[in-house]
């Protein structure tokens, strides 16, 4: 938990940082906040939480594939979540961003803990 609250202050900031002081739009700004998000997310599960022994070019590459993939569905609620609280609901942006959040945070656990596990499996010598 203690990395998926880094990883959406890094969403929040990139997203902050590109919609407050770059002018660039909310959705733009989510798709860059979602990537620089990812990347930090799996560097601290690849180490810190998942412990992950997968060694390899190969095989890196393909967990940081299937980290990514993963991550695009919750990107993807995360995006329509955004739409509809902004645009249909009128909410404040950073206040849905915020509550938004909440919900990308508890799935992307879910789905880093399988990503992990399969390609843990994956690597184990037989």
């Amino acid at each position: 938990m203690f990395f998926g609250v880094f990883t959406t202050l890094v969403n929040w900031g990139t997203y902050f940082i590109f919609t407050r002081f770059l002018g660039v739009s909310i959705y733009w700004s989510n798709i860059w906040a979602w990537f620089f998000a990812v990347l930090f997310a799996y560097l601290t599960n690849r180490s810190w939480v998942f412990h992950s022994k997968t060694t390899g070019t190969l095989a890196i590459t393909r967990e940081l594939l299937a980290f990514y993939g993963s991550r695009a569905f919750s990107g993807g609620v995360d995006l329509f979540l955004l739409f509809v609280m902004v645009h249909l609901l009128s909410i404040h942006d950073f206040v849905a961003k915020i509550l938004i959040g909440v919900i990308v945070v508890i799935l992307n656990y879910v789905l880093s803990k399988l990503v992990f596990r399969y390609h843990q499996g994956k690597n184990d010598p037989k």
